[in-house]
């Protein structure tokens, strides 16, 4: 599955940048939310073992999510990611993923898996992972002041963001507005990614990783250069959200303006 592969490509990318840092390094606080290096790839490492969970036994999952039952967090050794250092989480985190990816390529297409937001496919259940790696990644890319090179495989990413335009409204108790905005987007590699109908009076242009950054709300829209044009589009580049869980704001103007 494509999207399997394009999962174990972005953790590849960050399992590189993760080993060019220090052992001291993994206490730094990153940009997000006060999280330390080490917070951030243990925050992967366990969603990604709930993620396997899921997969393998979607009733038990629906349980254990309903309890927040701690087990769904557990490596096979009985060790939390939590209380390991930094290079030993990171080789688990690393090891776990690619079992991850995995058993995502064998799995039915067809199969829908449940996660702690709505149900999804299979294919944009690799795709959520994988907009989670590569959103926590930036926010060490952003604390190295360390230089990234994207690829298309962002489209992935792109694609939740878009389809995730009503999750945003409904995930905060409002009102969906419609129609969705047409997105036209300009990919790493030049090509041009477009969804919806076309609408100048009603539309998201510009930069494809400028509006990945905006739909994990690693960037605020007063950030970017994207043109967003009219009311509907307005209100949701103001607040997208393409993640489970509950509301959350997008950081501050000029908080994490550096790219």
């Amino acid at each position: 599955m494509e999207q399997a592969d394009d999962l174990r490509a972005e953790g590849a990318a960050l399992y590189e940048l993760l080993q060019g840092i220090g052992d001291d390094e993994w206490s730094r606080v990153t940009p997000f939310k006060n999280y330390t290096v080490h917070d951030v790839i243990s925050h992967l490492h366990t969603t990604d073992l709930a993620a396997t969970v899921a997969l393998r036994e979607p009733e038990r999952f629906r349980d254990q999510a309903a309890r927040r039952d701690p087990a769904l967090r557990i490596t096979s050794g009985g060790e939390s990611p939590s209380d390991m250092d930094g290079p030993t989480l990171r080789e688990q985190w690393m090891t776990y993923l690619n079992e991850l990816c995995d058993l995502l390529d064998g799995v039915d297409i067809k199969k829908r898996v449940p996660w702690f937001g709505p149900d999804m496919s299979v294919r944009m259940f690799a795709s959520a992972r994988q907009m989670e790696t590569w959103a926590h990644g930036q926010d060490i890319y952003d604390l190295q002041r360390a230089p990234r090179t994207d690829t298309d495989r962002i489209r992935n990413i792109a694609q939740i963001g878009v389809r995730t335009y009503g999750w945003t409204f409904v995930n905060r108790g409002e009102p969906v507005p419609e129609p969705a905005p047409y997105v036209h987007l300009t990919a790493p590699s030049g090509d041009i990614w477009e969804w919806n109908d076309p609408d100048d009076s009603n539309c998201v242009r510009g930069d494809a990783v400028q509006f990945c950054h905006v739909v994990t709300q690693g960037r605020n829209i007063a950030d970017t250069t994207l043109d967003v044009v009219g009311e509907n589009a307005t209100k949701w580049m103001a607040v997208a959200q393409c993640f489970a869980g509950g509301p959350e704001e997008p950081p501050a103007p000029g908080e994490r303006a550096w790219s």
